[in-house]
């Protein structure tokens, strides 16, 4: 056995089914003669997209897996790496390295050296009976602790060479830890005391599946719930207690009530400062339940830190309230709650239900919601307006129904992350919403979906530019039209092998959206390019 099919071996030994791919890595033949369906892309960063979203659709139990060719291959991936390193999500990377006798040489680029610093663990193998070793310290690493790319970088001349001795891997364990006791105890001790508490939830609670956990808190403390970005869909947003997500753009619950809070606990998130997320006020007294004890206390003073897995935990935080019989003392929040939503989306009731020319976009995000109210939906957004326009007004109401992302926030990476979603679920109606710049990022890969019969629905907002850097560069759109970008995109979608539609009006937006789901039913990718205005404004109380 050599090198390639021993790694393919052991990519099928740990339940791999999908290799995202740009040849040519000789990884890619040997596996496909084991039953791994290679996705051949249009260029890198989409195949380590899609490979996010097997990751993250499993809370990590399937790795998403990425293999590219040595040199340009490698140095395009290099920035989708990055993506998947900043939202912590554990997919594998294959990079073919050059010769072992040049690799070293300046400028051969080394993925083993260069990526080390945006994942979790980066090696070149260097001698072939090594394999089942390093091959195991990726995957300890994918299926432990936080997410996070693991690099296996495999030089041009190692593919053929023959191990010595059969190969014998043993996929890996998963092991999972909980907070000490005494600090159980002295989180509790907050809560108890609390007299407005509210929970900040981030993505962890979906990587350790604690969402009934979630919910029991929740209830048992009477505290509204809000999510980060990434952690949207991990509370049913249509429960009494949801306030929604915070991102850039946010609803007016989230600030209302994480505002008015005495304690915030902070349940699989890592508190990080970022534009991309909701600023934690500065009054509140924390309690930080993570998984990474280098968040703690990172951007955020915790009072009591808890270490450990979510699900583990909220479970003993829940026993340790029942120990105590606990009984909330302040009054349930869900009515004043339901007020306040009401009232914000009273405000934003004019652009919802616009009927102006050209479309506002958000009356294709109001007539999209109201489409798929009956659909078992997997939705993204991408970066820039669409997202900021999307997220407060989407309502998930089951777990992973949602990839947010957005510690990094790369154009384009909506499109093949959905791609991504609807292999891991093809019997879910996947939706993508973006702008005309995501658009000439990542849009070639709409032909990937159409050669694999990847049947996404694609909603493009095209403004005809860009409209969030308007105010940020006022002379060079003056003198040069600096952010006029365009196109049209609904021919190029129809060229690539997509079913697509350009919408002008405000009474042919249902319809289109009816068609589109019925296209992608049969396996066709949709694009639905909606001509809207310049839209600046986003929910930001």
């Amino acid at each position: 056995m050599n090198v390639a099919q021993a790694l393919a071996a052991i990519l099928k030994k740990e339940g791999v089914e999908f290799l995202f791919c740009y040849p040519n890595n000789k990884v890619i033949d040997e596996a496909a003669l084991l039953g791994i369906r290679p996705i051949v892309v249009r260029q890198e960063r989409s195949g380590l997209h899609m490979a996010d979203a097997i990751s993250k659709l499993s809370s990590g139990a399937r790795i998403g897996v990425f293999a590219s060719q040595h040199g340009p291959g490698a140095e395009n991936a290099y920035g989708s790496v990055a993506q998947s390193y900043g939202d912590s999500v554990p997919v594998l990377v294959l990079p073919q390295g050059y010769p072992r006798h040049t690799a070293p040489v300046k400028p051969n680029f080394s993925a083993a050296v260069s990526m080390r610093d945006v994942s979790k663990i980066a090696e070149a193998l260097l001698v072939p009976d090594e394999i089942p070793n390093v091959m195991r310290r990726a995957f300890s690493a994918l299926r432990n602790g936080r997410g996070g790319p693991a690099v296996v970088e495999v030089p041009k001349d190692l593919w053929a060479a023959e191990l010595s001795t059969p190969e014998t891997y043993t996929p890996v364990s998963v092991g999972r830890y909980g907070p000490d006791p005494a600090d159980v105890e002295r989180a509790v001790d907050l809560l108890v005391a609390a007299r407005a508490p509210a929970i900040h939830a981030g993505q962890g609670v979906h990587y350790a599946k604690a969402w009934p956990e979630l919910l029991e808190l929740a209830e048992l403390l009477r505290a509204p719930v809000a999510t980060t970005l990434a952690g949207k869909s991990a509370f049913p947003e249509d429960h009494p207690l949801a306030l929604g997500s915070g991102g850039l753009a946010y609803p007016q619950t989230v600030k209302t009530f994480l505002g008015e809070a005495d304690v915030i606990l902070g349940v699989g998130c890592s508190f990080t400062e970022t534009s991309f997320a909701f600023p934690i006020p500065a009054g509140p007294r924390i309690v930080h339940l993570t998984l990474d004890p280098d968040h703690l206390n990172k951007d955020v003073r915790a009072e009591v830190g808890l270490i450990g897995d979510a699900k583990l935990a909220l479970r003993a935080i829940i026993d340790a309230l029942r120990a105590r019989h606990y009984q909330p003392a302040h009054a349930d929040p869900s009515e004043r709650i339901a007020q306040v939503r009401e009232a914000w989306l009273a405000q934003w009731a004019p652009k919802l239900d616009s009927d102006a020319s050209p479309i506002s976009p958000y009356r294709v995000v109001r007539e999209l919601i109201e489409a798929t109210k009956n659909e078992r939906v997997i939705m993204t957004h991408d970066a820039g307006r669409p997202r900021d326009q999307l997220t407060p007004f989407w309502i998930s109401r089951e777990p992973l129904s949602f990839l947010g992302w957005g510690k990094t926030t790369q154009l384009g990476y909506g499109l093949p992350l959905i791609m991504g979603a609807k292999l891991a679920h093809p019997e879910k109606l996947c939706i993508n919403v973006w702008g005309d710049a995501a658009i000439g990022f990542t849009g070639t890969d709409l032909e990937t979906a159409a050669r694999e019969k990847i049947g996404v629905l694609s909603i493009l907002l095209n403004n005809q530019g860009m409209a969030t850097e308007l105010l940020a560069l006022p002379s060079a759109n003056r003198l040069y039209n600096a952010t006029d970008i365009s196109g049209h995109y609904a021919q190029m979608a129809t060229a690539l092998g997509c079913y697509a539609e350009r919408i002008t009006e405000v009474g042919d937006i249902a319809g289109a959206i009816a068609r589109g789901i019925e296209k992608t039913r049969e396996g066709i990718p949709v694009l639905l390019e909606f001509m809207t205005e310049k839209e600046t404004s986003y929910s930001q109380p």
